[in-house]
């Protein structure tokens, strides 16, 4: 449906509007084919839940306004006001993310006064320590600030707390350590929120904190210099979903201002800010999603040595290349899968220094060292993880309450406290349900925690808080501490709060539905144009579609033992389509000829022996 097809950048439509679109591709490529399984079960079916479909008269008339102005089919249009657009101005804010779109730093509270501290410690020649977490979000946080502030000034140095010796967040020892050499302000970045006793106790030692976080703070805030954090109640900044490396880039922006620096000299930081975004799993809304698309940009045409030499060790860059060509451009989810993982394992394994020190190396050379150093971290991380997930699930199995139990809560003294919240992962896969991996850690009970869709796992953490000693972090992923002896009362009390809580619904894996589709509306235009709503991530995925009466053209083939490929078609439609399920070989042997079922994919284009196609890539089968 809609007019004339469009064609390439901006142009004007027959309705006097404009029509733009920028064609965004992520490279997927085929596997050998092996041969059919033996029979499976059929897997149950996952919840689909359709989000709502705009059809109040308000979005109608939105959808129809679109459909005119942007010279695109209803669906497109629809998917459009869904995300929240529902004019041209919108529109073009929403496909054409501009810098200036950022909000001013200054309306976050505390950023003047954390702008006038700064500023006087380099105008004194004050020793000032750059202090963060040991996640991707921490580091890539301390290489931002650290890495812009050095071409100011010469008196600063970095520190990451060590995950086994110090714990999460601002440690004694680090506080201890800044006091003994000198240091005279922090910054603390992704971290200190919560953290009252430290900064008292660096107050008593003449050290002063500056806290850059994003966490949400507790009934009393640190008496810090400045505390910098849009989910303060009494912050009115008007996004509040930033990371902690964006709440540090903003206090750049701020400080740019200030000396008169052309905000430009940040741009090239942005990497390592698209990073921390898509590997903290924060909404790709607002400014996240004007951050990430410059961010995904520097990515992919001049990335800093370190980050480029983390893509060669990951595959993503050949090695005599020096970023990714267009035709392999990175998306969030590569940089998910990519490169979060390796710049995670050096603090899982070894110490988080090792990736702020990639980061911020200035050669190739330095930088393919430390690279491979990180790829060696990361295979040995991988077997930690595989080990500790089959004991985990082992335990799990073998014991009838926990089979029945609708959380998990798991404690073996020996597990690896590097991997745990990857375990805590890898279990809701197979028993969807929260669940808190714990292990030993300097005579404590450390755990990670992960949540499923809809249950908030925090509150439900926080709710057996009198038998913790510390615990922070997100509605889907926390961390806590506990004494060992408070292990199982803990575990009986998770599951009683969480029993009374989640309903039997939020139990059962969802797929979230965009809208519904026939095939005869799935061409290049549709995808050239839905590719502009990237990047995509939480709060804007990749839309999801559904489609019924759908029929197998041959026989479906199971690849590598685990996926599965056939070729369908909508009997309505006529229109066939090759699709892929990744890790869903089993329902090989329920698909039949001639038997309809429904699917719900995502689309994207494949690239095979020199060709590309629009191909399915499935989330749920439905049969019947």
């Amino acid at each position: 449906m809609g007019s004339k097809q469009a064609g390439k950048g901006k142009q004007e439509n027959k309705h006097g509007g404009n029509c733009f679109w920028i064609n965004e591709i992520n490279l997927r490529t085929d596997a050998p084919y092996a041969s059919r399984m033996i029979v499976h079960p059929a897997p149950p079916s996952k919840r689909w839940i359709l989000k709502p479909f705009p059809d109040a008269p308000a979005q109608q008339t939105a959808v129809e306004s679109l459909v005119q102005t942007l010279n695109i089919s209803p669906f497109l249009a629809s998917l459009l006001v869904q995300r929240g657009v529902s004019n041209f101005e919108e529109a073009r804010t929403f496909f054409r993310p501009e810098l200036t779109h950022l909000h001013d730093p200054f309306q976050m509270r505390d950023m003047d006064r954390a702008v006038e501290r700064l500023t006087r410690a380099m105008h004194t020649g004050e020793k000032i320590l750059i202090y963060g977490d040991y996640d991707v979000d921490g580091t890539t946080s301390v290489s931002l600030m650290y890495g812009f502030l050095r071409t100011l000034y010469d008196r600063l140095d970095h520190y990451i707390p060590d995950r086994y010796k110090e714990g999460y967040g601002i440690s004694k020892a680090g506080v201890q350590w800044a006091a003994d050499n000198g240091f005279t302000l922090i910054i603390a970045l992704d971290c200190g929120i919560k953290s009252i006793d430290r900064v008292a106790e660096a107050n008593a030692l003449d050290v002063d904190f500056i806290i850059c976080d994003h966490h949400r703070p507790g009934d009393a805030l640190p008496d810090a210099v400045a505390v910098l954090d849009p989910k303060r109640t009494d912050c009115h900044y008007p996004y509040k979903e930033l990371t902690g490396c964006g709440v540090g880039f903003k206090l750049l922006q701020a400080l740019c201002q200030v000396r008169g620096l052309p905000e430009s000299t940040l741009w090239p930081y942005l990497d390592l800010v698209a990073v921390s975004i898509a590997c903290d799993i924060v909404p790709i809304t607002g400014e996240n999603r004007v951050l990430a698309y410059f961010g995904l940009k520097q990515l992919n045409t001049a990335p800093r040595v370190g980050l480029c030499a983390l893509l060669r060790v990951a595959g993503f860059v050949k090695e005599h290349e020096t970023c990714p060509p267009p035709e392999r451009a990175l998306d969030i989810t590569n940089v998910v899968f990519g490169l979060g993982p390796r710049i995670n394992a050096a603090g899982r394994i070894k110490h988080a220094r090792a990736a702020v020190e990639l980061l911020l190396c200035n050669t190739h050379d330095e930088a393919d060292d430390h690279a491979y150093g990180l790829q060696t971290h990361n295979k040995d991380r991988q077997d930690l993880d595989k080990n500790m997930t089959e004991q985990a699930l082992a335990m799990i199995r073998n014991d009838e309450l926990l089979i029945k139990a609708k959380s998990t809560v798991l404690f073996d003294q020996k597990w690896h406290k590097g991997v745990i919240g990857i375990v805590a992962s890898r279990c809701i896969e197979q028993f969807y349900r929260p669940t808190i991996i714990l292990t030993e850690s300097n005579g404590k009970a450390a755990g990670s925690a992960r949540s499923v869709a809809e249950f908030d796992v925090y509150e439900a953490i926080e709710a057996c808080s009198e038998l913790l000693e510390q615990f922070g972090g997100h509605t889907f992923a926390a961390g806590l501490t506990l004494p060992i002896e408070n292990v199982d009362a803990f575990r009986q009390r998770f599951e009683e709060v969480v029993s009374a809580k989640i309903r039997d619904e939020q139990l059962i894996p969802r797929v979230e539905i965009d809208i519904p589709l026939d095939f005869s509306e799935i061409n290049g235009k549709f995808y050239r144009i839905m590719r502009q709503m990237s990047p995509f991530g939480p709060h804007n995925m990749s839309p999801v579609f559904r489609s019924d009466e759908v029929v197998l053209v041959g026989e479906p083939v199971v690849m590598k033992e685990k996926h599965l490929k056939f070729t369908c078609r909508q009997v309505r439609s006529g229109h066939s389509f090759t699709a892929i399920g990744f890790g869903m070989a089993v329902w090989a042997d329920h698909l039949h000829q001639g038997e309809p079922f429904s699917i719900c994919y995502s689309i994207d284009e494949n690239h095979y022996g020199g060709t590309s196609s629009l191909q399915l890539y499935l989330k749920d089968i439905r049969l019947g």
